[in-house]
C-alpha cells in the first residue's frame, strides 16, 4: 500500500503539472488569438488596396478608350493619307502618335514646311483643337544615321530638332493651338524605328511624329505601382503571422 505522504506528493505533482500546462495552453490561445486578429486586420487593408487599385484600373481605361476613340477619328480624316502610307497612327505608352514620312512635310535636307503640307497639318490640328483640346502634344524630329553632308546643318540632331519646332511654330502661330499645351523635341538618329541598313528603312526612320499625350496615365500607373508594392508587402506580413 502507498504511504500517505507519498501519494499526497505526487496529486501535488500531477496538479502543478497540470496547472502549468494549462497556463501555457492560454499563453499559447491568446498568441494565436492575436495572430489572428492581425491577420484579419491585414486582410482589410488588402481589401482597401484592392478597391484602390480597381478604381485607378478604371480612370487608365477610361484614359486609354479617349484615345482610342480619337485614333478612329484621325484615321477618318486621314483615310487618304494613311492609305498612301504617308502617315500612320499608333498607340504608345507615350500616347497616340500620328507617324509622317518627313519627306511629306520637308525636302530633304530643310526644316521649311512644304506648302502642300499645311493641308494635312490642318486636319490634324482641327482635331487637336476641337476634340482634345484638354490635352498636351509632343512633337518629335527624328532623322536616319546618314551623316549631315551638304544642307548645313551641325548634325542630325540641329536638323530633327528645327523640323520639330517648323511644326510647332505652324499650329502655334497659324493655327492658334496654345503653346502651354506643345513642347518639341528633336531625336536626331537616336530613336530609330526599323534598322538604318537599306534605303527604305532610313525612309521610315526620317519621320515627324505629333504626339498626343494621355493626361494623368504615367502618374495613375506610378499611383499603381505603389500600391501593388504595399499590397505584397502586407501578404509577406500575413505570410509571417500564418508559421
Amino acid at each position: 500500500m502507498m504511504p500517505k505522504k507519498l501519494f499526497f506528493y505526487m496529486v501535488l505533482g500531477v496538479t502543478c503539472l497540470s496547472l502549468v500546462t494549462s497556463g501555457c495552453s492560454v499563453k499559447f490561445q491568446k498568441g494565436r488569438r492575436s495572430d489572428i486578429e492581425k491577420i484579419n486586420y491585414l486582410n482589410k487593408e488588402i481589401d482597401a488596396l484592392n478597391a484602390q487599385l480597381a478604381k485607378l484600373q478604371m480612370e487608365k481605361d477610361n484614359e486609354v478608350s479617349e484615345l482610342e476613340k480619337t485614333k478612329k477619328l484621325l484615321e477618318g480624316r486621314l483615310s487618304k493619307e494613311i492609305g498612301d502610307k504617308d502617315v500612320r497612327l499608333e498607340m504608345a505608352e507615350k500616347g497616340l502618335a500620328i507617324i509622317f514620312l518627313a519627306e511629306v512635310l520637308f525636302d530633304s535636307g530643310k526644316a521649311d514646311i512644304k506648302k502642300e503640307a499645311y493641308g494635312i497639318l490642318d486636319k490634324i490640328t482641327n482635331v487637336l483643337s476641337k476634340d482634345v483640346g484638354d490635352r498636351d502634344v509632343g512633337i518629335e524630329g527624328h532623322t536616319d544615321n546618314e551623316p549631315i553632308k551638304y544642307s548645313g546643318w551641325k548634325s542630325n540632331w540641329e536638323l530633327s530638332t528645327a523640323r520639330a519646332i517648323s511644326v510647332l511654330h505652324y499650329i502655334v502661330d497659324e493655327k492658334s493651338i496654345s503653346p502651354k499645351r506643345v513642347a518639341a523635341t528633336g531625336y536626331g538618329e537616336y530613336r530609330p524605328v526599323v534598322s538604318n541598313d537599306k534605303p527604305e528603312g532610313r525612309r521610315q526612320n526620317r519621320r515627324v511624329e505629333i504626339v498626343i499625350l494621355p493626361k494623368d496615365i504615367a502618374k495613375i500607373q506610378a499611383d499603381m505601382d505603389k500600391l501593388v508594392e504595399k499590397k505584397m508587402e502586407i501578404q509577406r506580413k500575413i505570410m509571417k503571422y500564418k508559421k
